[in-house]
């Protein structure tokens, strides 16, 4: 990087950071309140901890889910899902749950959940897709939770993350009780979902303390055939080491599987089509096995039973499993006063593979070429068991050095990782050729990728905070510099195992190298926090990002013609600024932050149907799309009116969000997307609800989210909108403090999510043109959980 561009980019910061001062100084010239007068709260038993729900002290916006807020959402809730409480956050699920992990989206000013930092207990978790990431719902269960705070738009510069364009989200576990205990929860559902949480305390014995969680939850699919099983642990040892110093041990086990559910056209849902059992709208799905004499399941190609098509809509050939485990350490020694230093290092091990499933005359192409070749293939007996494998382990260190000198407080640090990762792709036949038959895995039958990427990264940051007028006036200066290296080894795709050339079979590429290199050692981060009084606080904040392009294996998995190398795409650079208030008053508490992102090289996902799926299943890849700029105002607040004497107290989050693309995507007719509205963000989200405590063994709450238009194509193609919509969901927990011999803190809770059971399109898998694809929101859902501890 030049010297002059770093001066610009300083100079812009300083200039932010000048003008918020006036201002400031200008409209306030008086002495701060009273430190007596700094601890008020909004009380009541869903709305305490208002300091971290509205970033109390924090030079950006950010916000916060409380454990409360945690305890009261649905039993087995995925750790993603519970951001939609959150202004700024645009999410959809697939379920009540959110469990489904290729049915998540996410979207935050001009941001996905693929340029989001996700941080658990100080332990970055890299990628967030679900093929061959870390996506952060594996490695956090509520119960075990004390906060979810969220960045919105400027995460720390101390924050270990090569995917974040800005936002940043941190999970912070709660840390083992000091008495010995034993924590259960038991939750039934509707689809016969079932989930049992139990979490084994050892209380203190001498300087350890420690806690045990296991959770296991089944539940059938909404829609169609199948299920969901998750197995969960989680660990935590806490040993005091002396003064201010302490050690933390924890580990994470997740170990899932389910059944897919197909994504749907706009037609089908509409009911203008139907699928092959005659079905539409939200209830069309997968089928279970039929047999061959099944009108619209004959074989195409005699004495091949399932040679149909329309076997690849047969569910038994759609599954994901995943096994991941997750080991941190953290050292925390306090020096002198004032003086500390924490390390953490981590591993993490992951396995698993997903299933699609792939048409007899797919595969016989396929394979008839590959054989040609001299490729130890096997002919397709029927439909093929598809099966995608993924592994490899992620390693790393952060460091941290914290030093406060009279008004200057600094903090210094380094972050390094490896990240390796493995990637299969082949088709095997089953059993007879059937799709519930069992997968012959020495009868392979066509070969498509088999790969493995690296990824190192370093990263160093240094960030002075800076106290002034009795500490009333904050200023944050600092930076972080960045370093990543790629690497991509092995066979891209069909072309690297064979040729058609001519009409007949010739050997391909073979297997490559690819490799990418990035450097930025002066991203900057300015902030400022001017303090009115007690109460109220005035912010903000200027950061420059630059982020691995995401889905870096996808893009390098592409041939260009005569088997050329991809070359480096650009990486994804963002510059964010906001500005905002927040009060924390004897009735109210309140954030509001207004915002201006400007990214480029943005790297944009495009579904597509997977070829020899029959339409039942869909692949992504990955195009830069060059500039977007977002703008826009988040709020949020609660409000316990004093006339009320505590019965019942309101919160609201209000997003306006602008987001739009700036340039035209080159080709030989360029496709006209500037000026158009980012796919699946939505300009406005307003969500909110009231609590009601009527008795002090009762609390209830009803809430609603209202999420605007949002279109499914780059293009904003006229019919590719998908309408706004309104969900309810409501809860009630009864007993707050009940004990029964020496089960202690008994409590049941009701929820009721989707409590009107709107039926229509939530989750959108986007198009360039035409339009995209869809999963409908989940109906009305009802969960009945249970608690106590001994």
């Amino acid at each position: 990087m030049s010297v002059r561009l770093s001066l610009r980019r300083s100079a812009r910061a300083a200039l932010l950071l000048a003008s918020a001062t006036g201002a400031l100084s200008a409209a306030h010239a008086q002495e701060p309140a009273p430190a007596d007068e700094d601890l008020i709260t909004v009380t009541g038993r869903r709305v305490s901890q208002s300091s971290e729900a509205i970033g109390e002290d924090k030079i950006s916006n950010v916000v916060a889910v409380t454990r409360e807020a945690l305890l009261s959402a649905p039993s087995g809730i995925s750790g993603l899902k519970m951001l939609e409480q959150l202004p700024g956050f645009n999410v959809q699920t697939d379920g009540a749950l959110g469990l489904y992990e290729f049915g998540n989206s996410v979207q935050t000013r001009a941001f996905n959940l693929d340029q989001i930092g996700f941080v658990v207990d100080g332990i970055p978790t890299g990628r967030s897709d679900a093929f061959g990431g870390s996506p952060v719902f594996r490695y956090v269960d509520n119960e075990n939770l004390g906060v979810v705070e969220a960045a919105v738009g400027a995460g720390d510069v101390s924050l270990p993350s090569y995917s974040t364009l800005g936002p940043v989200v941190q999970y912070n576990s709660i840390a083992p009780q000091e008495d010995m205990g034993l924590f259960v929860s038991q939750s039934f559902g509707d689809f016969n979902m079932k989930r049992t949480f139990i979490r084994a305390s050892t209380g203190r014995v001498g300087p350890f303390k420690a806690y045990i969680s296991r959770t296991k939850l089944d539940t059938d699919l909404w829609r169609g055939p199948g299920s969901v099983d998750r197995e969960h642990w989680e660990g935590q040892i806490h040993a005091d080491l002396g003064g201010d110093s302490w050690a933390r041990f924890k580990f994470v086990s997740n170990d899932f599987f389910d059944y897919d559910s197909p994504s749907m056209s706009r037609a089908l849902y509409n009911c203008t089509t139907t699928d092959i059992a005659g079905r539409c709208g939200r209830d069309a799905a997968y089928i279970e096995n039929v047999p061959n004499t099944t009108p619209g399941f004959e074989p195409t190609v005699p004495g091949v039973y399932y040679s149909n098509s329309n076997y690849a809509q047969v569910y038994n050939l759609a599954i994901n499993v995943r096994k991941d485990k997750l080991y941190g350490a953290t050292f925390h020694a306090g020096i002198a006063d004032g003086v500390w230093a924490e390390s953490t290092l981590y591993w993490e091990d992951k396995s698993g593979y997903g299933v699609s499933p792939d048409t007899y005359a797919n595969s016989l192409a396929r394979y008839t070429a590959q054989a040609a070749v001299g490729l130890p293939v096997t002919a397709p007996k029927g439909v093929e068991f598809g099966r995608s494998g993924v592994g490899g382990d992620r390693y790393g260190i952060t460091t941290k050095l914290h030093w406060e000198m009279g008004v200057n407080t600094v903090e210094t640090g380094m972050w390094a990782e490896v990240d390796k990762y493995h990637r299969t792709q082949a088709r095997y036949n089953t059993v007879d050729g059937a799709p519930d038959g069992a997968p012959l895995l020495d009868e392979l039958v066509y070969l498509r990728r088999d790969y493995r990427s690296k990824r190192d990264t370093l990263q160093i940051f240094l960030k002075d905070t800076l106290k002034l007028a009795d500490e009333q006036l904050v200023l944050d200066l600092g930076f972080k510099g960045l370093m990543m290296d790629y690497r991509y080894d092995g066979y891209r795709d069909f072309a690297d195992y064979y040729l058609t050339v001519g009409g007949v079979a010739v050997p391909g590429y073979g297997p490559s190298v690819n490799r990418a290199q990035y450097r930025d050692m002066f991203l900057p981060m300015a902030g400022l926090l001017y303090k009115i009084d007690g109460h109220t606080q005035v912010f903000a904040s200027y950061a420059e990002n630059m982020a691995l392009p995401k889905g870096m294996d996808d893009i390098y998995s592409a041939i260009r013609a005569g088997g050329a190398l991809v070359p480096q795409p650009a990486p994804e650079r963002s510059t964010n600024m906001e500005v905002g208030i927040r009060t924390n008053q004897g009735q109210l508490y309140a954030s509001l932050a207004g915002y201006y992102t400007k990214f480029k090289n943005r790297i944009q996902s495009i579904t597509t149907i997977l070829p020899g799926s029959g339409g039942a299943a869909t692949e992504t890849f990955y195009q830069n799309v060059g500039r977007v700029r977002a703008y826009g105002v988040e709020f949020s607040g609660t409000y316990k009116p004093a006339f009320l004497n505590g019965l019942a107290y309101g919160n609201l989050n209000v997003t306006y969000n602008n987001a739009k693309f700036k340039d035209d995507i080159p080709a030989a007719t360029p496709i006209e997307i500037a000026g158009k509205y980012i796919p699946d963000s939505a300009k406005w989200i307003v969500g909110g609800g009231v609590t009601i405590e009527p008795a002090s063994w009762l609390v209830a709450n009803i809430s609603g989210k209202y999420t605007s238009k949002r279109w499914s194509t780059f293009t904003n193609t006229p019919g590719s909108s998908v309408p706004g919509f309104t969900v309810f969901s409501a809860y009630v927990d009864i007993g707050d403090g009940w004990t029964f011999g020496p089960i202690k803190s008994v409590k049941a809770r009701f929820n009721i999510d989707n409590l009107f059971d709107k039926d229509t399109l939530s989750y959108i898998s986007s198009s360039v043109t035409g339009d995209g694809f869809f999963r409908p929101l989940s109906p009305r859902t009802f969960q009945f959980t249970l608690t106590g501890e001994i």
